[in-house]
């Protein structure tokens, strides 16, 4: 008997099918990956199966029992939970406060806190899930968080549980505690759906594979059957190359972009201490780290969201430091987003119009304050067919788009601007390997065409792939930096954990044993 059985599901949206008649079986104690590009109707068919949307057409059977799964409430009541991509989590409440959310421990009328922490505290210690119940989430790191929604899960007596890209914001060594914490679930008979598009990961952890592509399943396999190429191709319905061809860029140019002393503090606390970097024309330079030691920040300063406390940013020799956001546009300092929906895309507003945000006020888009609806129209005719950005038309709301469309409409905004310098903030995040392939192809593009590139990425082998330099960020400083061939993964895993390392960045005797 299978835990889950998904029969000729069909969801349509307007004119556009997202599920084709999808069969999809699940058995008790196994992990299945859920395998696509954007778009390809992962999350839709899951969110059917969590009761978020309903079917156009189709049968859904939990332990051989055919079910109407008409709520989230409805799929909790049979034993299933979703972990989302954005978690749903509430910030200032406490560890405790957001597992037992909605099935509140009372005493009397009143919520027992003190119960809420004990029973928080057995269930975390039963499955391995090392949380402190007080703590507010807030001040958790991601990862943490994560762990926080699994047990969620769990304390609801979850039984089928899906996740839903859920290493997409963590780091490597997050994800093999992660994927531990899932193997170890497995064990104890839990059925596990993971969504995602990272092959060396589905590799990793699934025993079955599922791949859709254009709302229908290509193919169901076991991992044994299968390879990271294989699956490539039949996610994309062509070969994909995993190859990145570095070479010596046609223009070279010293210290385009020089960071001096750094120093910013937010809520009494240093987020950057004494940061100097230098970014020459025609390199990448990545910048490794765990997600919370002065990234956000130093891209804040760069691209003059937030102003300095001490030091000094040139461009070219000029003093841009504390300029604002449009002054350093208008500099030459392009920004991809770090989190596009957050601060890349107004996703009410339409294609062509998040196309120009930031540049509306050039000649080339409006006059006195009024905007040219012709020149608009055309250059985001020219930038969608240049980018291949995947829509009806540029009229389309960027909300209707899957998300690797969407970060071709942040990527060909700004490159389309000719920018000296990028920064390139998780250029990847949550896009498929199509996508993948596509964004990495333009930004060595770039860089053979002599622009400065900072790639700021929680991918390790993304930052070894395009970095001709790779600097590490620990706690608001640069702790090594050096050439890419200097650095292993395991390397850069260390110094990004605070491995020690003597003044020239390389790890000291006595860590050695750690590499």
């Amino acid at each position: 008997m299978y835990a889950v059985e998904m029969k000729n599901i069909t969801k349509r949206f307007s004119n556009v099918i997202a599920n084709n008649s999808v069969n999809l079986s699940i058995k008790k104690g196994e992990i299945h990956s859920l395998l696509g590009e954007n778009g390809a109707g992962k999350t839709t068919l899951m969110k059917i199966l969590y009761g978020m949307y309903q079917p156009d057409e189709g049968e859904i059977f939990i332990n051989g029992k055919k079910e109407t799964i008409s709520s989230p409430a409805k799929a909790i009541r049979l034993g299933i939970a979703m972990v989302h991509q954005h978690f749903m989590l509430v910030e200032p409440m406490t560890v405790a406060e957001n597992i037992v959310l909605g099935y509140e421990p009372r005493k009397g009328i009143f919520f027992n806190m003190e119960q809420a922490a004990a029973n928080v505290q057995e269930i975390s210690e039963k499955y391995g899930l090392k949380v402190d119940p007080l703590a507010k989430i807030e001040d958790l790191p991601v990862g943490t968080k994560q762990r926080v929604e699994i047990l969620k899960a769990l304390y609801r007596k979850a039984e089928i549980l899906i996740l839903d890209e859920p290493t997409a914001v963590l780091t490597p060594l997050e994800v093999k505690e992660l994927f531990s914490i899932l193997k170890e679930l497995k064990k104890i008979g839990k059925s596990i759906i993971i969504i995602t598009h990272k092959l060396n990961e589905t590799m990793d952890i699934a025993d079955r594979i599922t791949v859709l592509r254009g709302g229908n399943v290509i193919d169901t396999m076991e991992k044994c059957d299968t390879d990271e190429s294989k699956l490539a191709q039949i996610m994309v319905g062509r070969k994909v190359s995993f190859e990145i061809n570095k070479k010596e860029p046609a223009v070279q140019k010293k210290n385009v972009l020089v960071i001096k002393n750094a120093v910013l503090g937010k809520k009494g606390v240093q987020k950057l201490k004494g940061i100097n970097l230098e970014l020459n024309g025609g390199e990448i330079l990545g910048l490794a780290g765990v997600e919370g030691n002065g990234q956000s920040e130093l891209i804040e300063v760069l691209t003059g969201i937030t102003p300095l406390e001490k030091g000094c940013i040139l461009l070219n020799g000029k003093d841009i430091t504390n300029s604002s956001p449009i002054k350093m546009l208008e500099s030459g300092i392009g920004h991809i987003p770090e989190d596009r929906e957050k601060r890349g895309l107004v996703k009410e507003f339409s294609i062509k119009d998040n196309l120009i945000l930031g540049y509306h006020r050039k000649k080339q888009f409006s006059s006195r304050g009024i905007l040219n609806r012709r020149n608009i129209e055309s250059f985001a005719q020219k930038i969608s067919k240049q980018f291949n950005i995947k829509a009806e038309n540029p009229d389309a709301l960027v909300s209707t788009l899957s998300g690797g469309n969407e970060q071709k409409v942040v990527i060909g905004r700004v490159l389309s601007e000719d920018p000296e310098v990028i920064i390139a903030a998780q250029p990847t995040r949550g896009v498929d390997i199509g996508a993948i392939e596509y964004i990495h192809k333009k930004l060595m593009e770039m860089k053979d065409q002599g622009k400065a590139i900072l790639l700021i990425s929680a991918e390790l082998d993304e930052i070894i792939k395009l970095s001709d330099r790779i600097a590490v960020i620990y706690e608001g400083k640069i702790t090594a930096c050096g050439r890419t061939q200097d650095f292993s993964e395991s390397r850069l895993g260390l110094l990004m954990t605070g491995g020690k390392t003597d003044k020239s960045g390389r790890i000291e005797k006595n860590d050695q044993k750690n590499i």
